[in-house]
């Protein structure tokens, strides 16, 4: 056998130190750097954090694209020294180009660093080590050896960007092709079945965001829920927020389809909380009996609901509560945790409308909605009750803005405060929503994409809802009726509860304004016929503007 060149063992010798010293660096994690991401205040919109979890002090290891290892290596460009509280690490090409298929820190991200006595000592030595590597390596009979590290150490992935929203997409690798795992969705009516193509599927089905979510998981929902032949849902979900750009070639159209040739490719959502432009707001309450407002928020930075691992369902909470404690005046309140209340409290609470329960539909549940269920899950609500957020239901939260009576005005007027109150006491705490131009607020179900507004209201309609021209007077008002206790439930006693049919492209005071308008009419109707007058069907009202 030929002994080893001088070459080649002064390489592997020296790739051995650097693995060695590694090691030691990962076992001796007490001593290492604490890194957590923290929302900077003056984050702009549109921009991502990758997850390095958990927080400082959470008790585990962290998990960064599925690995429990974290880079935590000297950053050159970065502003402070790592023996401040924290310092600032700017997202630059060369920072980007050498995280790929790692963590990721889009945007300034503060670092919490906590000094490491081994690493620093292992600093020189690491040097010495990189410089011997290089002279090694740049030699021509070297040449074949740096190939094999090479190609060994390649990682495919790119960046997308959109919207000042920056994704990374990473490759995985099949045993079988996509058109072998193409799913059978020949008897299925939702969104997702009539746009995923075996095309398309090919393109993306490989692929998953920085956080490890894939195309199969986004559409499991669908594809294990084929419908109702009369009812056409959605079919998928997103685990987080760039989901939506990851897989744009799928979620695009469905968006498009869902939300009445909305383009999120071409076109802009309106965002305006001004309750002060709602004109009238006020219903005849001999028909209406209660009137809400609610939307979903979402926090940058954290899987959502069906992708967030237990820790991160915990954090939502953490950050959520620890906002809405700043909450002073009628919006003043308390949180009351699920796993904390007896059954007889929580049944109590849903007969009420205001707790939502443990889901049961197949939709979400293949979603996983109902992981680890109740875990970090809660309500938070003020005194009155008028003013509620739920937590990690079907998005991180669900703010709700609901009182007896007709009068959405106030409704309104409390919802938009309350909002603008709540994330600016999140973004106080170094968080922020998830938001982008083109499809405004970012939640789990692309049927909430923009606004995630339902502005409602429970309506006693028993002789219009007996006319055979109901349907047509409510999709062109677009207003869509449910039962009283919610999607998928029966009206009682003929009464409905009617809220706007869009989220996306229009405005929070445009949609409220929809159903202020429509129910009137709704009303108005259901006068004529009670003194047996004819009704007729009302001009249908646009969307949006193209």
């Amino acid at each position: 056998m030929q002994p080893a060149s001088p070459v080649y063992s002064q390489c592997m010798c020296t790739v051995t130190r650097a693995y060695l010293i590694l090691r030691v660096k990962q076992c001796t994690s007490g001593l290492l750097p604490a890194v957590t991401p923290r929302r900077s205040s003056e984050h702009l919109p549109g921009s991502l954090d990758s997850r390095v979890w958990p927080p400082v002090g959470a008790g585990r290891r962290a998990e960064v694209d599925g690995s429990d290892e974290v880079e935590s290596g000297p950053a050159p460009s970065a502003v402070g020294s790592p023996e401040s509280p924290g310092f600032w690490l700017p997202d630059s090409q060369e920072n980007r180009a050498t995280r790929t298929s790692s963590a990721v820190l889009r945007g300034p991200v503060c670092l919490q660093v906590s000094p490491c006595p081994l690493a620093c000592a292992a600093e020189p030595i690491a040097a010495s080590m990189a410089s011997t590597f290089s002279r090694v390596l740049s030699s021509r009979r070297s040449a074949g050896f740096l190939a094999i590290v090479g190609a060994g150490t390649v990682a495919t992935g790119y960046l997308l960007s959109r919207d000042k929203v920056s994704a990374e997409s990473e490759r995985r690798r099949r045993l079988y092709p996509a058109s072998a795992e193409y799913p059978d969705l020949r008897k299925h009516n939702n969104c997702m079945a009539s746009n995923l193509t075996p095309s398309i599927y090919a393109k993306l089905c490989d692929k998953s965001t920085p956080n490890g979510w894939t195309l199969d998981q986004c559409i499991q929902t669908g594809v294990d829920n084929p419908g109702h032949p009369f009812i056409k849902t959605v079919g998928m979900v997103a685990g987080d927020e760039e989901t939506y750009e990851v897989f744009a070639a799928i979620f695009d159209p469905v968006i498009q389809e869902r939300h009445n040739g909305y383009n999120p490719q071409t076109m802009k959502h309106p965002t305006d909380l001004d309750a002060s432009k709602l004109k009238s707001g006020y219903f005849d309450e001999r028909y209406v009996l209660s009137s809400r407002v609610r939307t979903g928020r979402s926090i940058r930075g954290l899987s959502l609901p069906p992708a967030c691992t237990r820790a991160e369902r915990r954090e939502v909470e953490k950050v959520t509560v620890d906002a809405l404690n700043g909450l002073t005046g009628d919006l003043a309140g308390r949180y009351y945790r699920l796993s904390d209340m007896t059954d007889a409290e929580q049944q109590r609470l849903i007969d009420d409308h205001f707790l939502f329960d443990k889901p049961v539909s197949p939709l979400l549940l293949s979603a996983g909605m109902a992981r680890d269920w109740p875990d970090a899950r809660g309500i938070w609500h003020n005194n009155e009750k008028t003013f509620l957020i739920w937590i990690n239901e079907e998005d991180h939260t669900r703010v709700i803005s609901m009182e007896k009576g007709g009068n959405m005005k106030r409704v309104f007027e409390r919802f938009c405060r309350g909002l603008k109150e709540v994330e600016r006491l999140i973004q106080e705490k170094g968080w922020e929503f998830m938001w982008n131009e083109r499809m405004g607020y970012i939640l789990t179900c692309p049927s909430n994409l923009g606004t995630g507004l339902r502005a409602g209201v429970h309506v006693k309609l028993p002789m219009l809802s007996k006319d055979p021209r109901f349907p047509k007077i409510l999709e062109n008002l677009r207003l869509q009726k449910r039962g009283t206790g919610g999607v998928d439930t029966a009206a009682v006693g003929s009464t409905f509860d009617i809220s706007n049919l869009d989220r996306l492209g229009k405005s929070e005071v445009e949609l409220v304004q929809v159903v202020v308008d429509g129910v009137n009419y709704l009303i108005d109707c259901e006068r004529r016929l009670e003194k047996g007058q004819d009704i007729r069907i009302p001009s249908p009202i646009s969307q949006f503007k193209h």
